[in-house]
């Protein structure tokens, strides 16, 4: 019998008494009470002021520091790149668009024409320019959908142990190829012409 009491004495956890707080709520308590938002323009600057005071970083050092960031991302440094760019797959993708030329370079520019004409007061001009506008835009999505294939076969054979979405990769590589070139993130390593260095 006092074998009995011992063993549900050890394995016996009493009551709290209360309930277990939420997660939340718990968190709540740490981190304090949440300041509620500012009712006035004076009072968000003071705040504002408060923030920055608290900061140990100066002005000049934030924009610095995001100089750096810009600067090292444009260089195509893993670290900085976003989410969508990283890795040695994507790399490989912006080599394979930066070295050759395209007509889908040309539908950012087809964009702003568009834009310009629809406020000429010319309607015989109007309708020429969209129409040859409209069938770029056919050649530019016919071009788009066999280079997204091409660039995805050439990455399946470059990297056959990544698992690599046909679509997705197609969907990067004409998103590239449509931006002007002076303004694409990353910067392009290698030029119109040039052979893509082997990635591995």
């Amino acid at each position: 019998m006092a074998e009995s009491v011992e063993s549900h004495t050890r394995g016996y956890t009493p009551g709290k008494g209360r309930a277990t707080p939420k997660r939340r709520e718990a968190e709540g308590k740490r981190r304090g009470p949440v300041a509620p938002p500012p009712r006035t323009t004076r009072e968000a600057m003071k705040r504002n002021r408060e923030l920055r005071k608290s900061n140990p970083q100066t002005k000049e050092e934030r924009r610095a520091a995001a100089k750096e960031r810009q600067a090292r991302m444009a260089a195509g440094d893993e670290r900085y790149l976003l989410p969508r760019d990283k890795g040695p797959v994507k790399a490989y993708v912006r080599d394979l668009v930066d070295s050759r030329r395209s007509l889908t370079g040309l539908f950012m520019p087809l964009a702003i024409v568009v834009l310009l004409i629809m406020f000429s007061p010319f309607p015989l001009l109007q309708q020429y320019v969209t129409l040859i506008c409209m069938v770029l835009l056919v050649a530019i999505a016919i071009e788009g959908f066999f280079t997204g294939r091409r660039v995805a076969r050439l990455a399946r054979e470059k990297f056959p142990k990544e698992a690599i979405n046909g679509r997705s990769l197609g969907w990067y590589a004409f998103v590239r190829a449509s931006q002007i070139r002076r303004l694409r993130m990353p910067k392009p390593r290698v030029k119109p012409g040039e052979t893509v260095p082997d990635p591995r």
